[in-house]
């Protein structure tokens, strides 16, 4: 326990978000500024705005995860601007934010990524873990079901429904399969059981190639638990809704089904009047940062700027 707890300390001093920079110029804040940072995870761009903000600013800081604003408050301990922590589903950061006394912001920033504790959460997020398969974010007795329920429950055909369709996977029907197949004979308790009934389950080429053949399947796993989806396109209307005149919204995606739901309702708010599009493409991180850290191989910025009243 003491070696993990040394881990994630020096995790929290050391970690830097994807697109860090680009994202925070890109929301172009300024002293006194109102921000929220809906996903707020280990604090990586709260510690940034909170400088921009300065002593008059404020900063709305939410997460679904306790853990994740136990760490946060920890980074942003000796920040300038009055900080709130607010504990709850970015998707209702409109409620969230007013329930706090906040109606308008000038910045909102929603980072869709998994940071390392998350996936150390002993939820079964990692397929290289012993962990039991819950892949919840938050309490788990606030979910319809769990990624063991989806396993053990549901049928063959649904099961391959949702991993093709959130994780676009093309081994999603023989996955299924053999899945149903293996919980006849024996339960699939943990996250490596799965991972390891998963690479039974795919041809040798894809079994040893460059992405783990679980990843897609505990991406569409987490993304079914969690309602990540539909959770993405409510925040956006929220958002969108809380942001003052001239305010933006900034949200970096990490695979295409994000993208395509930001890109969509960047889109239709540019063509109903509410704002423009800053980023028409997205930003992607330089081949430098990419080198530097792994997960940020897939990330996508896209930028939106409300219109004056």
């Amino acid at each position: 326990m003491k070696k993990t707890l040394r881990i994630q300390e020096s995790e929290l001093r050391t970690h830097k978000s994807v697109l860090l920079e680009e994202t925070v110029q890109g929301l172009e804040l300024q002293k006194g500024n109102t921000a929220i940072d809906a996903t707020v995870g280990v604090g990586g761009h709260s510690e940034k705005i909170a400088h921009i903000l300065g002593k008059k600013g404020t900063l709305v800081a939410i997460d679904l995860d306790e853990n994740s604003l136990s760490s946060a408050k920890k980074r942003l301990s000796d920040s300038d601007p009055h900080i709130i922590y607010l504990q709850g589903n970015f998707r209702n950061v409109k409620k969230l934010a007013e329930e706090a006394g906040i109606t308008s912001v000038d910045g909102i920033v929603f980072d869709l990524g998994w940071h390392s504790e998350q996936l150390a959460s002993g939820k079964g997020i990692s397929f290289n873990s012993d962990e039991p398969l819950l892949m919840t974010l938050g309490s788990s007795e606030s979910h319809l079901y769990t990624a063991k329920d989806i396993i053990k429950d549901w049928d063959e055909d649904e099961i391959a429904r949702i991993i093709r369709e959130y994780g676009e996977e093309k081994f999603s029907g023989r996955i299924a399969r053999v899945i149903v197949e293996t919980r006849k004979k024996q339960p699939i308790n943990t996250a490596r059981e799965l991972a390891e009934v998963i690479r039974s389950a795919v041809p040798g080429f894809y079994r040893n190639g460059r992405l783990n053949p679980a990843t897609r399947t505990f991406q569409a796993l987490r993304i079914a638990v969690n309602d990540e989806l539909g959770a993405l396109k409510e925040a956006l209307q929220n958002a969108l809704e809380l942001l003052a005149p001239e305010g933006r919204l900034a949200v970096i995606s990490f695979h295409s089904l994000e993208d395509r739901i930001v890109k969509q309702a960047f889109r239709n708010a540019e063509d109903t009047g509410i704002g423009k599009r800053i980023t028409k493409k997205p930003i992607i991180p330089t081949s430098e940062e990419r080198e530097k850290n792994p997960r940020a191989r897939s990330a996508k910025l896209r930028i939106f700027e409300k219109n004056t009243l």
